[in-house]
This record gives structure tokens, C-alpha cells and sequence, in this order.
């Protein structure tokens, strides 16, 4: 959260990724960068963050997840079924989606899989700005919010090179605990 009386400016909202900044109340700018991506291109896995490159993937990641599946209906995503996918004893349905340059994600190739209700369980990628490690995102405990369906609970591991996800470490938890739509 940032500091009091600061406000996060635009983050990559909307798919534009070309600045990310944090602001005063009255819209004075502390810290700024613009073509943000772009600022992780020499990083390695212990390279540190500061709070513009933390700020960068958290809006865009969020923007992705709060925004999936309408995010694929995007214009210039590709989309494509492929073979289903088992898990845990069930099927679940795979999309396999290429994203535009325009549109801040984790990577362009990336698949999501869909249970037989037609709720997201799981999306794969392998975030680029860290590196491109494949990971599995599970989404569970699904509400309702102004008639679109949102997961509450998300949690993303690690995966083995044949797409299996590993039951640890859990790398990054999420838990929403209140979504309106307005």
C-alpha cells in the first residue's frame, strides 16, 4: 500500500503499459518511469525491485486476473482450444491465447483452463519479467459481483517442464475478500 497521502497513478490499466508512476494527492509526481517493461530487460532472478517495478507487475498481473476471460475477447488476442487438460480428477477445457504487444501481460503465449461450468481454474504462463519461469495460477472459491464471476482465492506454483504443477512453494497467494462491480 503506498505511504499516506500518496495515490498509485495509472498502471497499465486498459492494456497501455507505457508509464507507471506514484503521485501525491494533488497529483504531484514522486516517482515516475515511463516504458516500465522495459527497465527489467538486464534483471536476473536476484535482481531487487524498487517500488516502480513492483507497482508495474502488480497492475498489470491484477489487471490481468480481475479482467479474465473478458481479457481474451480483446481485439488482436488469438485464441485457440487445445487438447484438455486432467487435474486433480477432473477435465478441464484449455485455451491457448496469443496476446498483441499492446496488451501488458506476463507473456505473449499463455493458456487458461475451464472447468465444465465454464469457471477459469488455472491459467499458465512464464512471466517474462522474471525471467520466464513457467508457472500454473489456480483460481478457486468463485462469487458473483454484478453478475460476473470473480475468483477470490488464487495461489500460483512453480511447474515441471511437462505443465504438472508442484504442490510447493506456493509462489504468491491472493485472497479477495470484497469486489463490486460498479
Amino acid at each position: 500500500m503506498p505511504a499516506q497521502g500518496l495515490r498509485v497513478g495509472r498502471s497499465c490499466l486498459g492494456g497501455g503499459a507505457d508509464r507507471v508512476a506514484i503521485e501525491k494527492r494533488d497529483g504531484e509526481v514522486v516517482a515516475e518511469r515511463t516504458a516500465p517493461r522495459e527497465s527489467f530487460a538486464d534483471h536476473g532472478p536476484d535482481t531487487p525491485w524498487d517500488e516502480l517495478h513492483a507497482l508495474y507487475f502488480a497492475g498489470y498481473a491484477m489487471w490481468n486476473y480481475l479482467t479474465a476471460p473478458y481479457l481474451l475477447t480483446r481485439p488482436g488476442v488469438v485464441l485457440e482450444e487445445v487438447e484438455p487438460w486432467q487435474e486433480g480428477g477432473t477435465t478441464w477445457r484449455r485455451l491457448h491465447a496469443t496476446f498483441p504487444e499492446d496488451i501488458a501481460t506476463h507473456n505473449t503465449e499463455q493458456v487458461f483452463h475451464y472447468d465444465a461450468d465454464g469457471l477459469l481454474r488455472r491459467h499458465d504462463y512464464a512471466p517474462d519479467v522474471l525471467g520466464g519461469p513457467s508457472a500454473a495460477h489456480f483460481a478457486e472459491q468463485h462469487i458473483t459481483a454484478s453478475g460476473l464471476v470473480f475468483p477470490t482465492h488464487r495461489y500460483i506454483v512453480p511447474t515441471h517442464e511437462d505443465g504438472r504443477a508442484l504442490k510447493e512453494p506456493v509462489l504468491i497467494s491472493i485472497d479477495l475478500t470484497e469486489i463490486s462491480v460498479d
